[in-house]
């Protein structure tokens, strides 16, 4: 084991150093993971080694254990004026797919959309889960339409459905929005997503632009993206990999979900599965983008990268960084750190109102 060396940062300086002794993060979420303890309590964890049945089967316990706190999230989402209502359409398989519309209450003119695709790994949760729906509700609030996409998990109660069914499930709903945009009083198009969202929000917009139908998308704003699917046995290049490991996120757990996605892993270098894995010429002709990560993200630099990947294909596009935060943490809490929520959500409300 290496020793302590405290000029790098996170894990690379000291292989002990966890996210509540990290000096850069922030102390109020350090204080509210401690209190909340665990995300899945009780469920035992599985890895880049496990088997598919049992990483199928802690999918499925994880959604059981993180909905025991769904009621203490629902009493704590305010009440705003937002109109709420669901259209259901029809998948390329024949699968319904629920799309949750939220809008301002009382509106008069037609307004910026994101299409709103959730975290979760590909391969759990769902956009039914009360931080999405408040996340959703709080966009809308700003003055646009916010669809969410109830697309089909690699695992857990809406799988068992390998890539790429979800990402067909994403590209799907935004060709039905297009086609819709002046029923729904639609001026532009973004789609956006954290985490797994994240991969499918950009995956989507990949595969337009290989299908020929990317000038249905105005723009893609990607938030602490899963891309790389290199977790078992990380890249060096990507530092974070190792400098923010077991930061709320574990290198071995991401290994097991990826498993998840690709049980036979026949997709390790398909850039629609895991979007960093695209050369610079997949990119070109792309819509803007903003390629937004978190510090003290074990996801931190595969969403550098993409960035950087983006700018040298002569895509527009702007990096961010939310200082202090982990995975998601800047939108994940909005009660512990109310003005970075705030601050992330009017990120993506200058943006999506700029196209």
């Amino acid at each position: 084991m290496g020793g302590v060396n405290s000029n790098l940062p996170g894990r690379l300086g000291n292989p002990e150093a966890t996210l509540d002794t990290d000096p850069r993060a922030d102390p109020r979420i350090v204080a509210a993971m401690a209190l909340a303890g665990e995300l899945a309590p009780g469920v035992d964890p599985v890895g880049a080694n496990s088997t598919y049945e049992e990483c199928l089967d802690y999918c499925l316990a994880f959604e059981e254990a993180a909905a025991l706190a769904h009621p203490l999230m629902l009493a704590a989402t305010p009440e705003l004026g937002v109109r709420r209502s669901t259209e259901v359409i029809t998948g390329v398989d024949g699968n319904d797919i629920n799309l949750f519309i939220h809008q301002p209450a009382n509106r008069d003119a037609s307004l910026p959309c994101i299409l709103h695709t959730h975290g979760g790994g590909m391969v759990l949760m769902t956009a039914a889960d009360p931080g999405f729906v408040r996340w959703r509700d709080w966009l809308a609030n700003m003055g646009m339409v916010v669809i969410g996409v109830e697309f089909r998990n690699g695992g857990g109660k809406l799988g068992n459905h390998p890539f790429p069914a979800g990402l067909n499930d994403c590209a799907r709903a935004a060709q039905w929005v297009f086609e819709n945009k002046g029923r729904l009083g639609i001026s532009s198009i973004v789609i956006s997503g954290e985490s797994g969202g994240g991969n499918l929000s950009i995956a989507t917009t990949l595969k337009a632009n290989k299908e020929g139908w990317v000038n249905q998308i105005d723009g893609v704003y990607a938030m602490c993206p899963y891309i790389s699917g290199a977790y078992s046995n990380p890249p060096a290049h990507l530092l974070s990999l190792a400098e923010n490991d077991q930061y709320m996120l574990d290198g071995s757990m991401m290994g097991a979900f990826v498993k998840v996605y690709d049980p036979h892993e026949e997709h390790g270098t398909n850039p629609l599965a895991w979007p960093l894995q695209a050369e610079v010429g997949d990119l070109r002709g792309l819509p803007p983008h903003v390629i937004s990560v978190n510090e003290l993200d074990p996801l931190r630099d595969e969403g550098l990268a993409y960035y950087r990947k983006l700018l040298a294909a002569g895509v527009s596009a702007i990096g961010r960084t939310v200082h202090g935060t982990p995975h998601a943490g800047d939108i994940g809490m909005p009660d512990v750190v109310p003005e970075v929520y705030s601050e992330s959500a009017r990120s993506v409300y200058g943006f999506a109102s700029s196209l």
